[in-house]
């Protein structure tokens, strides 16, 4: 039965080209998801980059702010007799 009814679809003409542009639609089809998708990926890894680059550069303000700190009480006491605390 399945025999007979490929057998048919292969003898007719106008079946196999259909069948052929059918073919080559859903390739299509199945090309443009998969550009689809790999941009929704390059996107989300941009979006990731952006925010770490963002952390580090909070990161690096903290620590050149720790590195201008003072040492003690008494050069916090000096920067505020100066002024420039």
């Amino acid at each position: 039965m399945i025999a007979s009814i490929l057998g048919g679809i292969a003898a007719n003409p106008w079946t196999r080209a259909a069948l052929r542009y059918g073919a080559i639609a859903v390739a299509i089809v199945l090309f443009l998801l998969s550009v689809r998708c790999s941009g929704e990926r390059v996107g989300r890894m941009a979006e990731r980059l952006e925010t770490r680059e963002k952390a580090n550069e909070i990161q690096r303000r903290m620590l050149e702010a720790a590195a201008r700190r003072p040492r003690d009480r008494g050069e916090l006491v000096d920067r505020l007799r100066d002024g420039g605390f």
